[in-house]
């Protein structure tokens, strides 16, 4: 089997099972507890909140541990909106979010929040200026995605961060669930307040991720209890999770230049094979080196159905994706596709193909292949019941 959608999950990296294990077999304590168990427990819970800070460049006490980016993309988003709800009721974002933060800003608007979507481009990337522009005195909170999930282009969070400095009232929030390993990340230099994290997207464990907190800005927290994580998530600490996350996000760091590199080559590599052969073809969001996270590759076939594609693909042991796990169920086309300006049938035709570390190269030829039989065997029998 070829395992070709990473960027739904990752298969967690042995190296990473061997340290959750142990800490699950022997430091079992709560890191609450006075005991000596419970601090070794601590004790390790603070060497992963500082070996994560030096990926990021950032002080250890600005990293909040989460469930995962669902809940530190709610905890950023609400968490703010509820803060500085005196300030203004006014949230800025754009129409290629993941659900996460999209959804999140539906139960705002219905709590009387105003919320701007701001429009994409074609490669599915937002202007700057417009960003800037669609500032207002009541706007709290500007929420845009790094990496796009779905297509891999890359938002210029940098640009839009230099531009937000001029309103040091309006939090700038940053999913990078897509980006960490995969791009290079400098939230305090970009003006960055708030940027989240999840270890399943980058070889480590499901159910843990993080949320970077600039100092000095405070959040309404979702979760209220025994005050854990400074007040801002309350509840007994993932120990092993942390650990599986902390120890997932150094190897990523440490490998991210090699593996960047060669993804990037095979991604062009496919383009190339494919692009020779498929016809009707489309290729989805910015695909050059410096404006695509390299991992992520979107392909439309109109005409065809992406689930058809999934499965046909799967009968030739290869497991690519339709769009979006949190979403892929549907039979809706991918809305975000369609802010891109594709069609229905271009947006329900199309398949995303993530690579991650297990990806080799010999499995790069060996999928293009399998799309250069199955595509023109799907749309010969589409032609032949004229659908």
């Amino acid at each position: 089997m070829i395992y070709l959608d990473n960027s739904a999950t990752t298969r967690i990296n042995p190296e990473v099972v061997r340290v959750m294990t142990d800490v699950m077999q022997n430091i079992y304590g709560n890191p609450a507890s006075l005991h000596g168990l419970g601090g070794k427990a601590e004790r390790l819970v603070t060497q992963a909140r500082r070996a994560l800070a030096d990926t990021l460049r950032v002080s250890p006490s600005s990293l909040v541990f989460t469930s995962g980016g669902t809940e530190s993309n709610n905890l950023a988003v609400k968490g703010a909106a509820y803060q500085f709800r005196q300030r203004g009721r006014h949230i800025v974002t754009t129409a290629v979010e993941h659900a996460s933060v999209y959804e999140v800003m539906g139960q705002l608007k219905q709590e009387g929040w105003k919320v701007t979507v701001l429009p994409v481009d074609s490669l599915g990337r937002v202007d700057p200026q417009a960003v800037e522009e669609a500032v207002t005195e009541d706007t709290v909170l500007v929420s845009v995605m790094h990496v796009n999930n779905e297509t891999g282009t890359i938002q210029p969070v940098q640009a839009i961060g230099e531009r937000l400095r001029r309103y040091p009232k309006v939090l700038f929030h940053v999913d990078a669930v897509q980006a960490f390993g995969k791009v290079p990340l400098q939230p305090q230099q970009w003006g960055v307040d708030l940027m989240t994290f999840s270890a399943h997207k980058f070889h480590g464990p499901k159910g843990a991720g993080a949320l970077y907190i600039r100092e000095g800005v405070r959040l309404t927290p979702l979760l209220v209890g025994g005050g854990q994580e400074e007040g801002f998530r309350s509840g007994t600490l993932n120990v092993p999770g942390i650990v599986g996350l902390s120890k997932a996000a150094v190897l990523a760091e440490q490998q991210r230049l090699e593996a960047t590199n060669r993804w990037a080559d095979w991604k062009e590599s496919m383009l190339e094979q494919v692009s020779e052969t498929l016809t009707g073809m489309r290729v989805n969001g910015d695909v050059s080196r410096t404006g695509s996270a390299p991992h992520i590759l979107s392909l439309s076939f109109p005409g065809l159905k992406s689930e058809v594609i999934v499965h046909a693909l799967e009968e030739e042991g290869v497991i690519v994706s339709s769009k979006s796990a949190c979403s892929s169920k549907g039979e809706k086309p991918s809305r975000i596709l369609k802010a891109m300006g594709l069609s229905d049938e271009e947006a329900i035709g199309a398949i995303r193909i993530s690579m991650g570390m297990d990806t080799e190269a010999n499995d790069i030829d060996r999928v293009a292949e399998a799309l250069k039989r199955v595509i023109p065997r799907l749309q010969q029998l589409m032609k032949v019941h004229g659908i």
